[in-house]
């Protein structure tokens, strides 16, 4: 279902062609290709992708957007807990692709108060810490650094989980100001996506080699086993309902992202 938040377009050029076409479901029958060159073209140099460095999505649209404008902008949050491997992977894409990747932190005061009160490896004691944790360390500065865009592109696919299910190719993100949220891999599946990376040896994170489905921070990712859901590793101490940090659902469900 697509998020609808007309006000939030308001002043902006392209708010009633986007509108337009998100209402008549035209963007669903378009390819990734197709999609990407469309954001380009319509954004750039106000368009950006959301990569974790944690998931092969996000290194798939590196390099299709490499492919449509080596110009395209790319940023990762860095929570200050992320495994070795993520960081080296960065340094590998930036390396490969001559691409200036955007680092986005947490607010430092932020961080600084809610581990001297709470503790720091607060967020296993209970979900409110948690998602506590994931809104300082990620959601907030998403949303800071979003400020300056007018859309964005993820590696969101519907069959990720329950909360992805509905995901269209192009939304209109209300909890980021109502930029444009474009998903072009929405209709992929796991085993199309492990073609891609495959055929065009695409740099992934080299965890998941060993058990890594999704990798996330640290502390709050794990190995998971043969025939296991990819998302089990992910904060495996919460029930399977609240498998998500913020990033990708609406403030009034307070969720949360890859």
């Amino acid at each position: 279902m697509a998020l609808f938040a007309i006000d939030a377009l308001d002043g902006k050029p392209f708010k009633d062609e986007v509108l337009s076409l998100i209402k008549s479901d035209s963007m669903e029958s378009m390819s990734t290709s197709e999609l990407l060159t469309w954001a380009v073209g319509k954004f750039h140099p106000r368009l950006t992708l959301s990569a974790s460095f944690g998931a092969p999505e996000g290194m798939i649209l590196i390099d299709m957007l490499h492919e449509v404008d080596p110009t395209t902008r790319v940023f990762v949050l860095d929570t200050g807990r992320l495994h070795p491997a993520t960081y080296d992977l960065i340094d590998r894409v930036r390396d490969r692709y001559g691409k200036s990747i955007e680092i986005v932190f947490p607010n430092s005061d932020d961080v600084q108060t809610m581990v001297r009160e709470k503790g720091v490896n607060h967020f296993y004691e209970s979900q409110e810490n948690r998602k506590l944790c994931c809104q300082i360390r990620k959601v907030q500065p998403m949303r800071r650094h979003l400020r300056d865009f007018d859309a964005y592109v993820t590696g969101l696919r519907r069959d990720q989980n329950l909360n992805r299910v509905g995901t269209r190719k192009v939304e209109i993100d209300s909890a980021n100001g109502g930029l444009v949220k474009i998903n072009p891999l929405a209709d992929w599946t796991h085993e199309r996506v492990l073609d891609y990376v495959g055929q065009h040896q695409v740099p992934i994170n080299r965890l998941h080699r060993e058990g890594f489905p999704s990798v996330g921070c640290e502390p709050c990712t794990r190995a998971v086993g043969p025939g296991d859901d990819p998302r089990a590793g992910r904060w495996w101490w919460e029930s399977d309902d609240v498998k998500e940090c913020g990033l990708h659902v609406q403030e009034e469900s307070d969720g949360s992202g890859i």
